[in-house]
This record gives C-alpha cells, structure tokens and sequence, in this order.
C-alpha cells in the first residue's frame, strides 16, 4: 500500500522470503461501540465497558460468528445473500530503514476479482447511475445489481488512542453511521453543531474521545478546539485504505485519519466523479484508440478491466 518511491521499494521486496501469518476476519454485522456496551451484548457488555479485548470471550470463534452473524438476525436486518462470513486474509509486512511494506492476500468469494464498481448506463435517452452497494435498498429490492469494489483498510495508532490495542475498529463503528443502527436523517446531521461546523452531511467513523457523553453519541460532538487538542496529541488512527477499482489501477490507496470524522490527510484522492453536474453527461469517455472500445457493455463488466484512467485511456466526452 503505497505509491512513489515507497511502491518501488515493495516492488523489490522477495515476498517468498517474508512469513505469512493468516488472519479470519469475520462479518459483524451491525454490531456497534454502542451496542456492545448496551444489556443486549449479553454478559460481556459490563467487561467490554472496562476495556477487556474482544477475544477474552471469544477467542478463536471468527468462522462461528461470522457465519452466524451473515444471515438475518437481530444485528443483521439486511443479509447479503450468498456473502461469505468469513474471510481468511493473508498477511505480510517487511521494513528498511525507512519504510514499512504491507501486503494483503484473500481469495474472493467469485471466481472474479472485486474491481467492478458503479457505472453510467445510456438508456437512449438519458444517462443514468447503474449498480450501487449491495446494502443499498435499491439492490435490496432488485431495482439495481450489486456493483461495488473490494476495499481493503487498515488503520494504526501509537498507541495514544483507547481501547484500539483490544478492541479494534469497534472504537471507531457508531450507531448513525451509515449501514449502522438509528440513522439520522441529512437534515439533522447538517443541523447537529459539530457537523454543522465541519460542513458535513452523513455521520462516518469517529473516536469516543471525540464526544461528550460515556455513550459517544454521534450528536455529542466536543467544540473543534477540543478536537484539535485530541490530534495535537497524537489520539487518532491513521486509516489507509485500498480500493479495487478507484486506487488499485493506480498503484494508489487513499489516506485517511479518524478522529472526529473519516478526515482524508492533506492531498487528493486518486479518483473523482465522471459525472457532468450541469448536464448529467460523462465528462470522459473511453479512448476508442487506446482501449479498443468508446464504452463498455454490459456484459464487460468482470471480464475486462473497465477504469477509466485520464492520463492513461479517457478523452473528454
């Protein structure tokens, strides 16, 4: 995960030669910070609340709740159907004197890769957004297919941020964030004052200490000059994230940090919207000399790369 000159020190690494270590990572479905601190994380919710790690109740039990968790049940109301709920995730890192290398391995539940992601589809007519997250309820319903990338994130403190060591991203998943329990609607999100002030319009991850209550409510914000003493002092997590349609093209991943929001660090993402706001067009299109092809059809989509990188394969449309 990288780019510049720490992608070409990977790209020299003998990854034969670094150890593999597997971990299972498992589907939680709707699980929350709030939910498990409430009377519904039965018998736990009392040592979750003191800081114990996750794997003093549950050590070794991945696969078991995965499974358990990927069908409908009272943390998962909107089941996928046919994801898997486990998934064994190969790991390596290596290091020089000056950087740290990570690579990532897992074998996806299809027999394609997980690069493809939402379209603009041509009706004859008029243009129209085609495939959305699997989640969403238009797919839910089956007005739209499930069309999203894979992603792959990982976050690192210092060790500054509580109860990340033994509870991990759970500090960071809320009740109001999207896909969670008890979504707020946009006009409250815009009429909350911390996110009025951070010119925000959805709730997305957040550390407890960003808050005011013991329950880190996502409407409890602290005042933006407490916020920026947290980060002055080194409490938040460094969130990188790999995507499988928008950065992997690129060699790129996106660079974040969770603090009082998913912030992305200084710079730009390695992707933007191809939608024309004023005419609801694409702004570019598939170079037919470079790619073969001005667009893509249906049936291209998984049997052939279909990003469309500017400086590589797109003309203005």
């Amino acid at each position: 995960m990288g780019g510049g000159d720490a992608l070409a020190g990977a790209t020299n690494v003998d990854w034969a030669s670094v150890p593999t270590k597997t971990i299972k990572l498992f589907w939680p479905g709707q699980s929350t910070y709030q939910w498990l601190r409430s009377p519904e994380h039965k018998r736990a919710n009392l040592q979750t609340i003191e800081g114990q790690a996750c794997t003093a109740c549950h050590l070794n039990e991945e696969e078991e709740m995965g499974n358990k968790l990927i069908v409908e049940n009272d943390l998962e109301p909107m089941p996928v159907e046919g994801k898997n709920g486990v998934i064994d995730l190969q790991f390596q890192v290596a290091y020089d004197s000056e950087d740290a290398y990570f690579r990532f391995q897992w074998k996806t539940l299809n027999s394609y890769a997980g690069t493809a992601h939402p379209y603009l589809r041509y009706d004859g007519k008029e243009w129209h957004a085609f495939g959305y997250p699997k989640l969403d309820e238009v797919v839910q319903d089956g007005e739209q297919p499930g069309i999203y990338e894979d992603r792959m994130s990982m976050m690192i403190d210092d060790g500054s941020v509580e109860n990340f060591a033994t509870q991990g991203c759970w500090v960071t998943c809320h009740d109001g964030e999207r896909d969670s329990p008890d979504l707020p609607s946009k006009a409250e999100v815009m009429d909350n004052p911390l996110f009025k002030a951070l010119k925000k319009k959805d709730v997305r991850k957040y550390l407890p200490s960003t808050r005011t209550d013991e329950n880190a409510s996502w409407d409890m914000g602290k005042s933006l000059e407490e916020i920026a003493a947290i980060k002055a002092a080194g409490g938040f997590l460094d969130l990188m994230q790999w995507r499988g349609h928008r950065s992997n093209p690129v060699n790129m991943s996106d660079d974040f940090y969770v603090l009082e929001y998913r912030n992305s660090d200084a710079g730009k993402n390695p992707f933007s919207s191809n939608v024309n706001k004023e005419t609801h067009e694409p702004k570019y299109m598939f170079d037919e000399t470079k790619f073969g092809k001005k667009a893509v059809r249906i049936e291209d989509i998984r049997k052939m790369e279909t990003t469309l990188i500017r400086e590589k394969n797109a003309v203005p449309f």
